[in-house]
């Protein structure tokens, strides 16, 4: 089964949209991860912009490299009220853009939690956020469901969405064939507790796996500081053995893309995936 290996375009060379994805496919990669603010300009976000003439000329502009999400990382529990109806009018913009790009999904993370919390580890407070999120969020699934769009929710330890457990609860709890999941493997490891990792990992993969729809690939390295320095898949101390014997066994053709590489070594990174997924059934 081909896997289809994708870089997230403001991590490439500077230039414009043409001239990222040029490089992008240089590279040999065939798909991207597009934050349009990030690529272009903030103006991007404007959901006047997004119109169909605008994801015809990016269409043209990324040469035959599709998008495997489209980003919109706004912060759906932003706590001030008067600014929630503008937040979510961008998402339904993003939604109805990525069906014009023929993008597969939206994708987003759910917000820090407060620092007194996480220094805490406060598992109830840290549930009343989440609830919270989960409550933001349904109006946006429910334009998702209305646009035939997916929109996919990347969990992370800092988050309101912070774990399989607390991602299982927001699914089962919206019940929409239109939510997915976005798993990105680094983002679950809390630096506190490395000797969790690969319970945690596993945990999220064993509860999310219907809902998996696409994996962002890096790595970590420790900072010095009791925190995790995001680096290139294959460049750190992350245990990938078990990512990819899920993705080989569970989720066949699935697209990936590579974060925190630079333009020097993105092919490394792509190169030790290809060679992940090719590794023996008991590696």
């Amino acid at each position: 089964m081909r896997y289809s290996i994708g870089l997230r375009m403001h991590d490439t060379v500077p230039g414009t949209l043409r001239e990222r994805a040029d490089f992008i496919r240089s590279q040999g990669f065939d798909c991207v991860h597009l934050a349009l603010s990030k690529v272009i300009g903030k103006q991007m976000m404007d959901p006047g912009v997004m119109t169909p003439g605008l994801a015809d000329a990016v269409i043209k502009d990324l040469g035959g490299l599709s998008v495997a999400v489209l980003g919109c990382y706004l912060n759906l529990a932003e706590p001030d009220e008067s600014r929630y109806p503008g937040i979510l009018r961008k998402y339904t913009a993003h939604l109805r853009l990525s069906r014009w790009l023929n993008a597969g999904m939206v994708g987003t993370e759910t917000g820090n939690l407060p620092e007194d919390v996480l220094r805490a580890e406060d598992e109830e407070a840290m549930d009343r956020a989440a609830d919270f999120y989960i409550e933001r969020l349904r109006p946006a699934v429910r334009n998702a469901e209305k646009l035939g769009a997916v929109l996919a929710i990347e969990p992370v330890w800092r988050h309101s969405i912070r774990n399989g457990r607390c991602a299982r609860r927001m699914l089962d709890a919206i019940s929409s064939p239109n939510l997915g999941i976005i798993l990105d493997p680094v983002n679950l490891i809390h630096p506190g507790h490395p000797e969790r990792a690969d319970e945690t990992v596993q945990e999220a993969m064993d509860l999310l796996s219907d809902e998996i729809m696409m994996v962002h690939l890096k790595d970590w390295v420790p900072d010095g500081q009791g925190q995790a320095e995001a680096v290139a898949a294959g460049t750190g101390r992350m245990n990938y053995a078990p990512v990819f014997r899920f993705i080989r066994e569970k989720k066949p053709g699935i697209q990936m893309t590579l974060e925190n590489t630079r333009p020097d070594n993105a092919v490394q990174a792509r190169q030790f995936v290809e060679h992940m997924l090719c590794a023996p059934e008991d590696a």
